[in-house]
């Protein structure tokens, strides 16, 4: 009877433990975003692409990149899991950049893009790893929340769109690109958005990332 009483305890002294534990596994997730200003954001040219409001940013005017400038690991992350909770309006275009780096203007010349296009003339859908490896299924809908995540570890890209995986990539070793993507590879930086064009309109939310082991 003893030996049963002490086996109960033991059980549930380690259910107790395993659900103490749950909780800060999620808390390691780290929002870089407030929901109620750009502060810890960073754009250029076109400012004017992206306002917040009802706790999103809104992506809409001519090509503009925000790039995330705050304290979070110094904005400079290397391996990551990032999610973010996307929705697109019929044929717009933008994209998520990581391992980028601040520009004034133009397209970011460092770091890879996550493609957030549903309906856009542009053949790329949403999830493809800009013209590294493209997808060319639709998952989501316009007009609909989706989360996108993306997660980088060593050499390997992960991207998921509702937790489905679109994209599982190894950069190969000395990879070689071509010119206009010569900065393409893994390294380390912050993320972006993309303003693509004035016609484009896309609201992000609950942008979330959590450090990895280097």
């Amino acid at each position: 009877m003893k030996k049963l009483i002490y086996l109960s305890v033991v059980g549930f002294c380690l259910m107790f433990l395993v659900s103490f534990k749950q909780p800060a596994q999620d808390q390691s997730w780290i929002s870089l975003f407030d929901g109620k200003s750009l502060n810890n954001w960073k754009v250029g040219e076109n400012a004017g692409t992206f306002s917040v409001d009802s706790g999103m940013i809104i992506v809409h005017g001519p090509v503009a990149h925000l790039f995330y400038d705050g304290d979070v690991m110094n904005h400079n992350f290397k391996n990551f899991e990032f999610k973010a909770d996307v929705m697109t309006n019929p044929g717009s275009n933008s994209g998520i950049y990581f391992h980028t780096a601040y520009q004034e203007s133009s397209w970011p010349k460092k770091g890879y893009e996550v493609q957030v296009n549903n309906s856009h003339t542009d053949w790329r859908r949403t999830g493809s790893l800009y013209a590294i490896e493209d997808v060319k299924e639709v998952y989501v809908r316009d007009r609909e929340w989706y989360t996108e995540y993306i997660k980088v570890e060593g050499k390997r890209i992960v991207i998921k769109i509702n937790d489905k995986t679109v994209v599982d990539y190894t950069e190969p070793e000395s990879v070689k690109r071509s010119p206009d993507q010569a900065n393409r590879f893994i390294s380390s930086g912050t993320f972006a958005l993309q303003g693509h064009d004035p016609k484009s309109i896309v609201h992000y939310k609950n942008i979330l990332v959590r450090p990895l082991p280097n």
